[in-house]
């Protein structure tokens, strides 16, 4: 067995004295794992650091066998990744989330948006932004999408800005006023076309807009019987740091 293509390194882990375990996000094959040969070698060492997008091609006797990886530098985006708190914190929650996908899937979606991310974890509100949609398309993928298109009790499009958290579905403001403890706030820039062009997104909009996806993914960890890790708060911990560095009237 053996194919060729793209992936982002997520974690590797020693094996034996000098071969590594990588996990990979890849393009067509989603979530892999494969045994790199001399991976912590001097040649390899740099190449295997999460966040590098790859050259990859996996051989293995049988589809079922761990197999091996031979790897190739396309994007080496770990050293930038490195030097900063929120891309550590970032590269590590996702890699936590990817986590919750099925091995060798593929999820075409989730890999560009991967790189998407990836490629905009130095500017506070892009990578807020960005991670809060990332977490929403996870959603998505896991058969939890959460439907902002309309109000779930009039069918109306306008001033939506809350979620039923039974339903997943966006409610108005209207609507949602006898309930609205109830209900959990939906950040507007996650509308389409709320957004203004140069505006930043506030504390209050990276906040609720984790909120909302965080209640759900909890949701979905507990009813399968697992914890959500410490990932989240390192996230939004530094998230906060980079913040009040770059907008401190936000606060």
């Amino acid at each position: 067995m053996e194919w060729i293509g793209r992936g982002v390194v997520l974690t590797t882990r020693k094996h034996g004295e000098n071969d590594v375990i990588l996990e990979a996000m890849t393009e067509d094959h989603g979530r892999h794992l494969g045994l790199v040969r001399g991976g912590r070698s001097r040649r390899h060492r740099p190449v295997l650091q999460p966040g590098n997008a790859l050259a990859l091609t996996w051989k293995a006797r049988l589809s079922d066998h761990l197999g091996q990886f031979q790897v190739e530098p396309e994007t080496l985006r770990a050293g930038d990744l490195m030097t900063s708190g929120l891309g550590l914190a970032g590269i590590q929650h996702l890699a936590v989330l990817l986590r919750l996908l099925p091995e060798r899937h593929p999820y075409p979606g989730l890999f560009d948006a991967l790189g998407v991310v990836l490629d905009h974890l130095e500017t506070a509100d892009a990578a807020g932004a960005l991670l809060i949609r990332f977490e929403l398309e996870l959603l998505k993928v896991l058969g939890l999408g959460l439907d902002l298109t309309r109000c779930a009790a009039t069918g109306e499009q306008e001033d939506l800005i809350y979620v039923s958290p039974k339903s997943a579905r966006a409610v108005s403001r209207d609507a949602g006023r006898p309930y609205h403890d109830k209900l959990l706030p939906l950040p507007s820039f996650l509308l389409d076309g709320q957004r203004q062009a140069g505006s930043e997104l506030t504390w209050r909009d990276v906040t609720e807009g984790f909120g909302l996806t965080g209640f759900f993914l909890d949701r979905h960890l507990a009813e399968n019987g697992l914890v959500q890790g410490g990932s989240r708060e390192l996230l939004l911990g530094a998230l906060e740091k980079r913040y009040r560095a770059e907008f401190p009237w936000n606060f």
